[in-house]
This record gives structure tokens, sequence and C-alpha cells, in this order.
């Protein structure tokens, strides 16, 4: 995994660009976007790109973001997850998806 300088938001831009519009929402055993409209489970999505930051003098900054793509629900988007200390608790499924890139 490679460590970004470049801010977390000006990546998000760049992915939003590129057809990655959907904002996901981690859950512990899923993930969804449109206010719970669509729920994606491990099998349903593939992360296609990851980017980690850290901040610079803060462990609080710390991030990786997901684009993730679904052909099932034909939907592109990005998820943003702390890690470290601030990561969300998960399904062990949901660690091997998102460790697994």
């Amino acid at each position: 995994m490679k460590n970004y300088l470049t801010p977390l938001s000006e990546v998000m831009n760049e992915l939003r660009k590129r057809g990655y519009t959907e904002d996901f929402n981690l859950r512990t055993e899923c993930i969804d976007c449109q206010a719970g409209k669509f729920i994606l489970y491990p099998d349903d999505f593939n992360i296609d790109r990851f980017y980690r930051f850290e901040g610079e003098s803060d462990p609080a900054d710390q991030a990786i973001l997901y684009a993730i793509s679904s052909e099932k629900h034909n939907l592109k988007g990005i998820l943003v997850n702390g890690y470290g200390a601030s990561a969300d608790p998960l399904t062990d499924t949901m660690i091997r998806k998102l460790a697994t890139h």
C-alpha cells in the first residue's frame, strides 16, 4: 500500500471526474449509498483502486480511500475509512474484502 502526499480531497475530486460519483458508507457487514437505497455486500462490489493517507502530525488523520464499483447495481463511488485506532468495526468477511486490495 502506498502513502499519498496529495490531499484526500484532491484525490476524491479526481475520482469523481472519472465517474466515481456515489458516496458509500461503511457498515459492519456491507456498504451502502443513497441513504440505504443500495446495500452492497462483499460479493456485490469490487475495489478498483485504493489510496492510503497519513496526517503529517496527527495520527487521527489516517484514512484509506477506496474507488469502488458494482456491476450488479451499475454504481461507481468512493468510500473513506480510517485505519489503525480509528478503524470501524467490521465482520471478518468485510475485513478480508477491504484488506485484499
